[in-house]
């Protein structure tokens, strides 16, 4: 079985004042004070500029929403990540903006040495690994397998 994750990541107080404008958006609690908005079809769809280029090589992050997220993250850092993983191997990306600036990334997850472009991503938003396996696993990220799982709770 495979994990596949298109998501937006920040402190939840953020993500709920952000989302008060995007009916499609669903606002998920992590551990840690964090939560995601995962990016379904229907908000990728509302949220896509299909002027705007893609951001190679996300992709599901909808194009020009990183105008968006800059903004968003004027009220404290917010990361965009994406992850593809089977039988253990797989693929995993981040960016994450700070003040309304790109603080990190874009990072790819392509050599098995050190810790994940997701977990760079969490670690950068302020979660803590400490007692678990990595940031990935501190805040809960296992805990559905494919982006469309999270707003219901269904896997």
């Amino acid at each position: 079985m495979g994990y596949y994750l298109e998501a937006v990541v920040a402190a939840e107080p953020l993500l709920r004042a952000a989302a008060a404008d995007l009916p499609d958006a669903r606002v998920v609690p992590l551990r840690q004070g964090l939560a995601l908005i995962p990016m379904t079809d229907a908000l990728h769809d509302a949220l896509t500029d299909p002027l705007a280029e893609r951001l190679r090589p996300f992709q599901r992050l909808p194009r020009g929403f990183q105008r968006t997220l800059a903004a968003w993250s004027a009220d404290g850092p917010v990361a965009y990540v994406e992850a593809d993983i089977w039988g253990g191997t797989g693929d995993q990306y981040a960016l994450a903006w700070t003040g309304g600036a790109l603080t990190l990334g874009p990072l790819t997850d392509r050599t098995p040495d050190g810790p994940s472009a997701i977990s760079r991503a969490l670690r950068h938003l302020g979660a803590d690994g400490a007692g678990h396996r990595d940031e990935f696993d501190a805040v809960g990220l296992g805990r559905h397998r494919r982006t469309e799982s999270w707003p219901t709770g269904d896997d």
